[in-house]
């Protein structure tokens, strides 16, 4: 009998079972041994697909090609316990019963029951067992013979107990390297990192048949990266050449630049690199990622920054010195919601769901910008899609923009997925702003090598980098839309541009509008995230190109344009917040040190609702205290609201303030995100309960709750939905052809067009978009566009459906 893996759409052919198992195997292998596990990943990849060595699955399949209209109902045949429940049986059971064996029937069993879905719970907050539900209590009808066939056909019994000996060595190894009280967190992590390769391997040797493809090209980032040196080398002297560095502040750029140079012989880990804003950390770390990434064998580059509108610009500027646009990979948001539905039974046929899930989606590019949403995401988030990145973030140098971003919920588990990268992923880790957060004040702490700054004598170097005073506005009395409008048109007066950052998008597009209806002939500019990439980056060209003019300027904005946007107003107006923000928004005024030191001041907004933003009102509250003290004493933290010491005393409160958070705790199960993914038997206290409950110990050596952890875990805590808009003619057209019949490869490079036109709803405006008939949706429900008139061309998002606006978190 033909046993089948997947029958191809455009000509019928067929992949035999054997063939997928031992390309996924080899591919699976390739990527394990980023972590040392070869064989552990091997595991993985030659069982996973077993299961469908039964009739039934033969049965399936083949009724699914034959009646694509009407094929056999969703979950009538389950091939992924199989590999799961062999494991379980050879390792699990018996009188001989080898610890290790067990442990590592457990991790590779759950990635191959799980790979159509999530991580299954080892113990659920019911007290049960999702695991042993599937691989010791699920009755598989035609079991015996999966493993006959499965020894027959891809590897004989004995052969296979010597690789799983390979495979225990490695996770001996690896369990060696830790002490016995972290030892439950690396086998999570470990966990995941075998789940994420078994998904990318599966996956892609899926897209290549799929694609009549015997296997993709490699890309050698040891070719790629000297030539990406010498490119960004002729840039930089070409900047000398030009003469453009003969300023003070360029002058300095160039100091920190060579700094980063001289740092990347230094041994993988985890380094800071506090350059002050506008010191120019993106080409400089990208000379140091470069160097270094060719000294130690690095396969990628990746920069994680906290806003879309930084990586718009960076992979911009990037690409342009770099002049090598096809490997250079911008993502921003998976645009295509992934079904909380296990899709098992459509693997193997030509179904969209099989198409989107197959689509290129996986970090494997030289050069990755992304944002910290996603970087968490791949971690601990729901869904395959995201988790299959993971395995990437390995042996790689991340640069990680802006640090003092990263959202406090997520704090703690941030620590544990770079120092887990640090000490298990070979990968070097850089901590790049110009304000340093106290990121080891938290239960995971980060472990930074010792004398880790990459720049010498900070105090220097940022008291070198001052390029404008900041007047404190806040602390007389608070200013509502209307006195900040007159307040604007007396700076316009005396100055050519002024910038205003505000805390919320309601009160950014009313200034924007009493400044336009006061008609006094200054071009009024709105930004906010309410409008896609394309759009935002088109109206920063035309900002840009205004400045250089030398024309008036007022620009209206929400925090999105003050972290990297190379952007230079002589004038800007910061809402109060906290201090990172205000160093970050007098980043944007005389940035280059085009004129004599800049006023930005700094005011009270009177109006701005920040009961949903309670990081934001904290860290206002704080750095009004510090204002105050200043007041006070004008020799306080040196006369300098954003010098080092200002700083130490804002994050140490702010963490101070939101020590409680810092863990990411579940409210729903009144437990800490660390206590499902990381808690030996030990110490959970689901354990205890269930020893209470069943007078016995759960037969199993790992507890961990990943399936409830996942679906509890949001980076921001409004859930938001990504839609695509139909902004201009691009944005039209890319809707018209999403909706259409597209091969894996067209959805590729269209899904990352996409990006470019996308917007994530909160919930509230999802609602209200439905409710008032502006969201359609394609793709059999799995992605969202706006209809035309919920899209203003000058606003952005609409709520309303007719070209109004209406108010979002970030």
């Amino acid at each position: 009998m033909e046993y089948i893996a997947h029958i191809r759409a455009s000509d019928g052919c067929i992949q035999s079972i054997e063939t997928h198992l031992l390309e996924v195997k080899e591919l699976a292998e390739r990527y394990g041994e980023k972590l040392g596990m070869p064989h552990l990943a091997g595991l993985a990849g030659m069982l996973h697909d077993a299961g469908k060595y039964t009739c039934k699955f033969t049965e399936y399949i083949l009724a699914a090609v034959s009646n694509p209209d009407a094929p056999p109902k969703r979950g009538s045949v389950d091939h992924s316990t199989a590999g799961g429940k062999l494991l379980y049986e050879l390792f699990h059971t018996g009188k001989q019963l080898s610890p290790i064996k067990g442990i590592l029937a457990e991790i590779v069993g759950n990635a191959i029951i799980s790979h159509h879905s999530y991580l299954q719970d080892f113990l659920s907050p019911a007290l049960e067992s999702d695991y042993l539900r599937r691989v010791r209590d699920k009755e598989l009808t035609e079991f015996s013979q999966v493993k006959q066939v499965f020894f027959e056909k891809v590897m004989s019994e004995s052969s296979f107990h010597v690789y799983v000996d390979k495979a225990t060595v490695e996770l001996e190894s690896f369990l060696a390297k830790e002490a016995p009280a972290n030892r439950e967190k690396q086998l999570m992590l470990l966990t995941k990192f075998i789940f994420s390769v078994l998904i990318d391997a599966d996956r892609t040797n899926t897209r290549l048949f799929e694609e009549k493809k015997k296997s993709e090209a490699v890309i050698s980032p040891q070719k790629l990266f000297p030539v990406y040196y010498d490119r960004l080398a002729a840039k930089l002297r070409s900047f000398d050449e030009q003469g453009t560095v003969d300023t003070p502040v360029n002058r300095l750029r160039k100091e920190m630049s060579e700094c980063c140079e001289n740092y990347a012989s230094k041994p993988p880990g985890i380094y800071t690199l506090s350059i002050p804003t506008g010191g120019g950390k993106t080409l400089a770390s990208l000379r140091y990622a470069l160097k270094h990434a060719e000294q130690y064998g690095k396969k990628r580059i990746v920069y994680v920054l906290p806003y879309t509108t930084i990586i718009e610009q960076n992979a911009a500027e990037v690409r342009n010195i770099l002049q090598d646009p096809a490997h250079i990979l911008e993502h921003h948001s998976n645009v295509v919601e992934e079904g909380k539905d296990a899709d098992e039974n459509e693997d193997g046929t030509a179904s969209l769901q099989q198409k989107l899930k197959l689509a290129k989606d996986n970090w494997d590019a030289p050069i990755i910008f992304t944002t910290m949403v996603q970087f968490l995401n791949a971690f601990y988030a729901d869904g395959s899609r995201n988790v299959r990145r993971l395995h990437n973030l390995c042996e790689s140098v991340i640069i990680f923009d802006e640090v003092q971003k990263v959202p406090v919920p997520c704090v703690s588990l941030f620590n544990q997925a770079v120092n887990f990268l640090k000490a298990r992923g070979r990968s070097t880790i850089v901590l790049c702003t110009a304000t340093q957060p106290a990121l080891g004040f938290v239960k995971n702490k980060l472990d930074i090598n010792t004398d880790g700054e990459m720049i010498a004598h900070l105090d220097e170097v940022i008291g070198a980098f001052k390029r404008v005073d900041v007047i404190d506005k806040a602390t007389d009395r608070p200013l509502n839309n209307e006195e900040l409008a007159g307040f604007i048109e007396a700076k316009i007066k005396e100055v050519p541009s002024v910038l205003v950052i505000l805390n919320t998008k309601s009160v950014v597009k009313d200034l924007y509008e009493r400044l336009k209806e006061q008609g006094h002939g200054v071009p009024v500019y709105h930004l906010s995230t309410s409008m896609c990439a394309a759009h935002r980056k088109e109206m920063l060209s035309e900002i840009r190109s205004t400045l250089k003019e030398g024309k008036k300027i007022i620009c209206v904005s929400t925090q999105l344009i003050e972290a990297g946007v190379d952007i230079s107003f002589q004038c800007v107006i910061r809402s109060l917040a906290g201090l990172d923000s205000i160093a970050q928004a007098a980043g944007r005024c005389n940035r280059h040190g085009e004129k004599a030191v800049q006023p930005v001041y700094v005011i009270d907004h009177a109006e701005e609702n920040l009961n949903r933003l309670k990081e934001i009102k904290a860290g206002k509250q704080i750095a009004r205290r510090i204002l105050i003290d200043l007041k006070r004493d004008s020799s306080a933290y040196d006369g300098d609201l954003l010098s080092r010491k200002a700083m130490e005393r804002y994050f140490k409160e702010y963490y101070t303030e939101f020590e409680s958070d810092l863990n990411y705790f579940i409210p729903q199960l009144q437990k800490e995100m660390t206590e499902l993914l990381a808690d030996g038997k030990r110490d959970s206290s689901y354990h205890k309960a269930y020893l209470s409950k069943h007078r016995s110990h759960l037969p199993l050596f790992l507890v961990h709750s990943y399936g409830t952890a996942a679906k509890h875990f949001r980076v921001i805590d409004d859930w938001t939905t990504p839609v695509i808009v139909p902004y201009g003619s691009e944005g039209k057209e890319l809707i018209t052809q999403l909706n259409g019949r597209q091969s894996i490869e067209d959805l590729t490079v269209l899904l990352r067009k996409a990006q470019q036109y996308t917007v994530n709803l909160s919930s509230y405006e999802k609602e209200q978009l439905i409710k008032n008939d502006g969201l359609v949706s394609y793709l059999e429900g799995k992605l969202l566009a706006l209809k035309e008139g919920a899209y203003n061309d000058e606003y952005g998002l609409d709520i309303q459906n007719e070209s109004g606006f209406g108010e979002a978190i970030y």
